[in-house]
């Protein structure tokens, strides 16, 4: 037990002094910490045998549900509800898109199966609502067009779709579904998604009347609320990230006590569950496997920010008369993260 405590505490002090230096040296922050975890992994230096994969995803997927809260608690809702439609279409409609035409070039140029295809486009379909917040708020770049606005709530609220279609494949992939279980299953993670959502978030707005006789209650009650915000309608075969997005939104648009240093903290924390799911995928890795697999996924990676991302963004956006500049922007910026790690572990169970 205090082996693992001290192994603990060595890696987040890494994890912090690389987030420190890594934009120094022009070094992506979120890759060191994947090159954290295979510097400690089985391949690695350190040689920590594992490979997990359950307790990953639950690692993982609470990980995910404060980066999705916070993800909503961060969107200022008066700047964003003028780019909400076209938004909600690049989360919905383009997550479709993006992941179709992924599905399609892997089964062609690369022959892998249709379902698995498919399940490759759906991991990767969404964009990284951390990475994109972490990009704009820190760099503080004034995008025109309310290019800002549309990106946050994009990348904020296109993991759910994501989440839909990645379990949608697996339940394919596993023959454990029909074509009406199938779309039961949407149903339901839309329907309770949203209702649960929609009623935990209510029922937060409470906050704003409640005075905690300890300092810092506040900040675990919030706690409380993003966990059962995803664990609620999870329990019924909702969507909880949707569900905890949601009452990110509404929460974070609400006046509420101490809402600075509720900010702060979860301007950490999610700091810290990125840290963690990048750490875990660089200590799930086998780097001596890497050479198998490193053609087949730069050529993915390569067809999906230069031709499907694109696509799907121009689809979307030419309708509205986006700019040129700004739907390759909006196309470019399209980072893949925490999600698509938390997705693809779930995938490998």
């Amino acid at each position: 037990m205090t082996t693992y405590l001290l192994i603990t505490a060595v890696v987040i002090f890494a994890c912090v002094f690389l987030s420190k230096v890594s934009s120094r040296l022009g070094i992506p922050m979120l890759l060191a910490f994947i090159l954290l975890g295979m510097l400690f992994g089985s391949d690695g230096i350190l040689k920590i045998p594992f490979d997990n994969y359950a307790f990953a995803e639950q690692i993982c997927t609470v990980a995910l549900i404060f980066i999705m809260f916070y993800g909503g608690f961060g969107t200022n809702w008066q700047q964003a509800k003028s780019v909400a439609v076209k938004a909600g279409l690049l989360s919905t409609a383009g997550v479709v898109i993006t992941a179709a035409l992924t599905g399609v070039f892997c089964h062609y140029a690369l022959h892998i199966a249709w379902v698995e295809s498919m399940l490759i486009g759906a991991l990767i379909g969404s964009t990284d609502a951390a990475s994109v917040f972490s990009v704009l708020r820190s760099k503080r770049l004034s995008l025109r067009y309310n290019t800002a606005s549309l990106l946050e709530v994009e990348s904020g609220s296109n993991d759910p779709c994501a989440y839909m279609l990645t379990v949608t494949f697996i339940a394919i992939a596993q023959g454990s579904a029909s074509g009406g279980q199938i779309g039961l299953l949407i149903v339901k993670q839309m329907l309770f998604g949203i209702l649960f959502g929609g009623l935990i978030a209510a029922a937060a707005v409470l906050l704003k009347k409640i005075k905690f006789s300890t300092a810092g209650f506040d900040m675990v009650f919030v706690v409380g609320i993003a966990v059962i915000g995803y664990a609620l309608p999870a329990v019924f075969g909702g969507n909880g990230f949707l569900s905890v997005y949601i009452v990110g939104i509404v929460l974070g648009n609400t006046e509420i006590r101490n809402k600075r240093n509720l900010v702060n903290f979860f301007d950490g924390l999610t700091g810290l569950m990125q840290m963690l799911i990048f750490f875990l995928l660089g200590l799930l890795a086998f780097p001596s496997r890497l050479p198998q697999v490193v053609i087949p996924a730069l050529l993915i990676a390569v067809f999906l920010t230069f031709v499907a991302r694109p696509v799907a963004v121009a689809l979307v956006l030419t309708p509205f008369k986006g700019k040129i500049s700004q739907q390759l922007l909006v196309s470019w910026a399209g980072l893949r993260g925490a999600a698509s790690i938390v997705f693809a572990i779930m995938a490998e169970m």
